[in-house]
């Protein structure tokens, strides 16, 4: 159990620095107008800072899908969430400051990580059947359908909608790479959830991008981080048999709530410094 724990903080640092790359890159990329465009994945991607963060983003995935093999679902996507502490650790070290609430939220996350781990008990992929991988693949409609809506919201409503049905999908990723039971290339191409996760990969990466360009990165990271934590760890609890060890449910629940409120906390380092504008003479 302990090479899943370091897998899933390898995921958690490469996701980390790649959103911060990401979100550099979306604000940095012109605006074609309202709702979502898909070509701004292509225009996304001319940009260095994306490709580089989008292959982190596969570093983290991997990484992720090899912890889903032995970690409950809940652990895993709370682990996620410690990646907006390496961004806050990072921007720390890129100059900007952190005050005394910043650097409680990151030792609170590591106590919550600390529970969280003290209380899993070591999982396989449970094995369900072609009904669940049939439901993950209406679920990624649904959320396509929801993020396009999302997109042509008012301002206020956009940003968030749009970091939350990203969150989501990234969501549904980790779900279909919880059920996935063998990564060997045969069984992989005839496994539905294979294709549930290239699909929700791409609108989580799609609606994220637009979340990041049209409005502030704390409120889409934060919409994210809760996307992505608190439904998939439900339906792992649920639907897959996740469990603790004996006796430690009340500590895994409280090591959860802390982890994702502390990642809510640090959600603002994600957002890139502004430009700064030459003064006026």
């Amino acid at each position: 159990m302990v090479w899943g724990f370091l897998c899933a903080a390898l995921s958690a640092v490469a996701y980390g620095v790649g959103s911060v790359l990401q979100a550099i890159a979306a604000k940095a990329t012109p605006d074609a107008g309202a709702g979502v465009d898909p070509r701004l994945l292509l225009r996304v991607l001319r940009q260095w800072k994306y490709v580089l963060g989008l292959g982190l983003d596969v570093l983290g995935f991997v990484s992720q899908v090899a912890a889903l093999q032995v970690l409950p679902l809940f652990v895993v996507q709370a682990t996620q969430a410690a990646s907006l502490a390496v961004t806050a650790v990072a921007a720390r070290v890129l100059g900007a400051r952190l005050g005394a609430r910043e650097w409680a939220a990151v030792v609170v996350l590591c106590a919550g990580l600390a529970l969280l781990g003290s209380s899993a008990e070591s999982e396989g992929s449970d094995q369900v059947g072609l009904g669940f991988r049939l439901a993950l693949v209406g679920t990624v409609v649904v959320l396509g359908l929801a993020g396009l809506a999302a997109g042509r919201a008012g301002h206020r409503v956009r940003t968030p909608a749009l970091g939350l049905v990203a969150g989501l999908c990234f969501g549904v990723v980790a779900v279909a790479g919880r059920v996935i039971p063998s990564l060997t290339p045969l069984d992989l191409v005839r496994d539905p959830a294979l294709y549930v996760v290239a699909a929700a990969g791409g609108l989580a990466m799609l609606f994220y991008a637009t979340a990041l360009q049209r409005g502030s990165v704390t409120t889409a990271t934060a919409m994210n981080v809760l996307g992505e934590t608190v439904l998939p760890s439900l339906v792992g609890v649920l639907l897959l048999g996740d469990r603790t060890r004996p006796g430690f449910v009340a500590v895994a629940l409280a090591g959860f709530v802390l982890a994702v409120a502390a990642a809510l906390t640090l959600a603002r380092f994600g957002e890139p410094a502004p430009v700064e504008q030459p003064a006026a003479r």
